[in-house]
């Protein structure tokens, strides 16, 4: 059929023309099947703006928060408005880490995600002291279920 010549790595095996190795061949032709995307361009674009959005889950800035707001100190009343809403930030993410990893099956945890739901979902009064209360709630929740993702280990353990 041909000869065969070694390479320095590999074999070479030579095929005359017209042999039959060489016209051999099958007729492969298949009709192609359409490709349709799997979103269209208004929810890519959709997509698009959450993963622009989105921010990563930082344990530092988390336990910092809650920290400031759960220390003898009270927070100082200009920044109230802006820890409640890290931390309301806090909880979102957290609560979509509970539920991506399926810990709601756990009852304590199932309790802490709805206390987590709850307490992310009311304002911020307007009284300072309520609003204090309001924060420490918001701390103590993030706090909890922070430490029940840990116990589930979907987190780890913060320093």
């Amino acid at each position: 059929m041909g000869d065969e010549r070694r390479g320095r790595n590999h074999l070479v095996l030579t095929v005359p023309r017209g042999s039959p190795a060489m016209t051999a061949t099958r007729d492969r032709t298949r009709p192609a099947v359409t490709w349709t995307p799997p979103l269209d361009s208004e929810a890519l674009s959709h997509l698009l703006t959450k993963i622009h959005a989105w921010e990563a889950y930082d344990g530092e800035a988390l336990l910092d928060d809650v920290a400031t707001v759960l220390a003898e100190v009270i927070p100082e009343e200009e920044h109230v408005e802006d820890l409640a809403e890290r931390l309301r930030s806090h909880l979102q993410r957290l609560v979509h880490i509970a539920v991506a990893a399926e810990t709601e099956q756990d009852e304590q945890t199932a309790r802490v995600i709805e206390q987590a739901r709850a307490v992310r979902a009311k304002a911020l009064p307007g009284d300072p002291r309520k609003a204090v209360g309001h924060l420490r709630r918001l701390g103590w929740t993030v706090n909890e279920l922070m430490e029940r993702l840990v116990a589930a280990r979907c987190l780890k353990e913060a320093a």
